[in-house]
């Protein structure tokens, strides 16, 4: 979102006006993406969302960078309009799924005792996060070319994906006193005389 017009400039689409007018396309897909978001954390579970938004994005950023790599070597304008597709397509998976649902989660898995700290916490971490991404894309793009600086972040989003596959809980419709139960059930194992909330919330 902060350098969509650099990357559409990069993606050889040179004049000024028409590199802001495809980022606010793009901008508006993000805010469309959003409120559709609001919409399926809901009805679809936390968890599914942001497993099919990060197959999207994952997807988007390869595209992304076979794009710029066919670029570089040719003078087809083909690749300069894929790589905006790419660009269009990561917004598109990302604002509804890895949006919203980080902070979905994020406000319903902590313990009472502990919830305003861990989410400032999960909050500090993000925006510092954010700070060094967006510090750094641009010399980093430079230092290894753009297409390379998206093939790193599609293995960071691979990453994300297994995490998020692995250890993240499906929230959706349980209480906070259910999902504190998932983690003491994760942690010290499953007391016989209580359900299983973790097969319930997969079941769901």
């Amino acid at each position: 979102m902060y350098y969509s017009p650099t990357i559409v400039q990069m993606a050889g689409f040179h004049a000024n006006q028409l590199a802001l007018l495809l980022s606010l396309i793009v901008a508006g897909m993000n805010a469309v993406g959003t409120i559709l978001g609001i919409y399926l954390i809901d009805n679809t579970g936390r968890k599914k969302l942001a497993l099919s938004s990060l197959a999207g994005v994952i997807a988007s950023l390869i595209m992304l960078s076979v794009a710029f790599y066919k670029q570089s070597s040719s003078t087809n304008e083909v690749y300069g309009w894929l790589a905006v597709i790419g660009l269009g397509l990561y917004i598109g998976f990302f604002s509804p799924g890895m949006g919203p649902v980080p902070w979905t989660i994020n406000s319903e898995i902590y313990p009472e005792e502990y919830r305003g700290i861990c989410g400032g916490m999960a909050a500090t971490v993000c925006w510092i996060s954010n700070l060094i991404v967006s510090e750094s894309f641009l010399s980093i793009a430079d230092a290894i070319g753009i297409a390379s600086t998206f093939l790193i972040i599609a293995v960071i989003a691979v990453v994300a994906f297994l995490f998020v596959l692995l250890y993240v809980p499906e929230t959706q419709g349980l209480t906070f006193d259910e999902v504190e139960l998932i983690w003491k059930e994760r942690a010290w194992g499953k007391n016989p005389n209580t359900q299983n909330l973790l097969e319930q919330g997969s079941q769901s």
